[in-house]
């Protein structure tokens, strides 16, 4: 799955666009690495977001198939900050 894509659907950024924008600016990492938004994700990857405030650093547990509802969206990854 797409980077942008598992962030909006994991509840992570809250939309599609904001994901892309997000990352296009380099503040997205995946596994200490610069993510563009297509970068394809796979089960314990992980993802650091980096905001003005605060840097939330998360593992990927699971990759859905199809959206979810927003209470199996946290079941997705795993919080290590």
């Amino acid at each position: 799955m797409r980077l942008d894509k598992f962030l909006k659907v994991s509840r992570l950024i809250k939309r599609r666009t904001v994901a892309n924008k997000v990352s296009e600016q380099g503040r997205i990492y995946v596994n200490g690495v610069i993510a563009k938004p297509a970068k394809q994700l796979k089960e314990g990857d992980i993802i650091t977001i980096v905001r003005a405030d605060a840097e939330i650093k998360v593992k990927i547990i699971k990759i859905p198939v199809n959206n979810i509802s927003v209470q199996e969206a946290s079941s997705l990854y795993e919080i290590l900050n």
